[in-house]
């Protein structure tokens, strides 16, 4: 040890007398690199089995968002596992890194936090923090981040597919279909067109503006949105979109998408209050959270006929047991979590989740716009709705 400290010397030594600054950085890196383990990264992933010979299938436990190369190429140990209780457990008391998906989320609990003493990064594949705690991560000091706007043109599609599949009946159509039905009168009394209805997003960031330009070409009788933050006056008039209350939003709506995030606020927001007071026979897709939406109160809507359909991907907890109440009520269009994991988004969180373990590991800044927590502090507005 004692002489490849000295061989190390002379070398640095000699790059520093030469000048080299380009010599010098490429010593530094190889220092850097040569390194064992110099931290350990764990990533909590879904399997896919045979899906994962698909290469472009990056989320998956298997093609381990295509990290191992580079993380070992600096040293790093990576461990990628499937299993999100004992075995997570195990490795979570000396990881630095944790990385997470919303698409099979690992709960970063408050006790979780506590057992794991030197962990310090927890980064979300995609866009979706709330699986963490974190106020536990605040005060545990631990930076939270993820891949801002990685999948959002991805989820904005599938909500307009899923509000279509509502609105046109599309579901009971397919099913008699494959069954060997054929009753036109059975789909045709509960089909309607899009057009001349009142839609509105409760939410309208990244995800619910790009489903308002989506929309906008169905003509619809009237655009709304809520949202804490009003739009500036030019995206009101770019969409055609109104702000208004939640509570005006939620009585006048045919269709009301949810694309806000999962807090202390939106927490069971959608509760059997207020779907007394939606309007009959309204529609509503969720791609959020499951958690913003009342599982008990929201079967007893759909059964009553008061929520007319309900769409969506995303469940709480995930993946979704197979009693889960939502897979069995009437006129649903639930699909597994999956909007958000395009191909195409796939990529770009993999990328950039990348990105933020390169800055991480090179003591560079995170992008602000990728940053959830740190230092102890909220740097995202989304995850605390300030008061007015």
């Amino acid at each position: 040890m004692l002489q490849s400290f000295v061989r190390a010397k002379k070398t640095f030594l000699s790059v520093t007398h030469a000048g080299n600054s380009s010599l010098l950085h490429k010593f530094c890196q190889s220092l850097h690199t040569s390194t064992p383990s110099l931290a350990k990264v764990v990533a909590v992933l879904y399997e896919a089995g045979a899906a994962a010979k698909e290469p472009r299938l990056l989320g998956c436990k298997e093609n381990e968002l295509g990290l191992r190369k580079f993380l070992e190429s600096r040293g790093h140990k990576y461990i990628v596992m499937s299993d999100k209780e004992k075995l997570l457990d195990r490795e979570l008391p000396d990881t630095e890194v944790l990385i997470t998906t919303p698409f099979h989320p690992a709960y970063v609990t408050a006790d979780r936090i506590a057992m794991s003493p030197k962990l310090k990064l927890c980064v979300t594949a995609g866009v979706g923090s709330d699986h963490v705690d974190l106020h536990a991560a605040n005060k545990a000091k631990i930076t939270v981040a993820e891949v801002t706007g990685s999948n959002v043109v991805s989820v904005a599609e599938h909500i307009v597919m899923q509000i279509l599949a509502l609105v046109r009946n599309f579901v009971p159509a397919y099913g008699q279909v494959i069954k060997g039905e054929w009753n036109v009168g059975d789909i045709a009394k509960d089909a309607f067109d899009l057009e001349n209805k009142v839609v509105g997003t409760v939410g309208a960031g990244r995800i619910g503006y790009r489903v308002l330009e989506r929309l906008k070409p169905f003509h619809c009788k009237e655009l709304l949105y809520s949202d804490y933050q009003p739009l500036t006056p030019e995206m009101e008039r770019a969409v055609g979109v109104k702000h208004v209350s939640f509570e005006e939003l939620i009585q006048r709506c045919d269709v009301i998408t949810i694309n806000c995030p999962l807090h202390d606020k939106t927490r069971n927001l959608f509760n059997k209050d207020v779907f007394d007071k939606v309007k009959t026979g309204v529609y509503i897709v969720n791609t959020a959270r499951g958690a913003i939406v009342d599982r008990d109160a929201l079967v007893e809507a759909v059964k009553s006929g008061k929520v007319r359909g309900y769409a969506g991907d995303v469940w709480y907890p995930q993946p979704a047991p197979k009693d889960h109440p939502w897979r069995y009520m009437p006129r649903h269009a639930m699909t597994p979590h999956y909007s958000g994991t395009t191909l195409d988004a796939q990529m770009r969180y993999a990328e950039g989740t990348k990105d933020i373990l390169e800055r991480y590991f090179d003591g560079r800044p995170i992008k602000p716009e990728d940053l959830i927590v740190q230092d102890g502090q909220f740097a995202s507005k989304a995850y605390v709705q300030p008061e007015k």
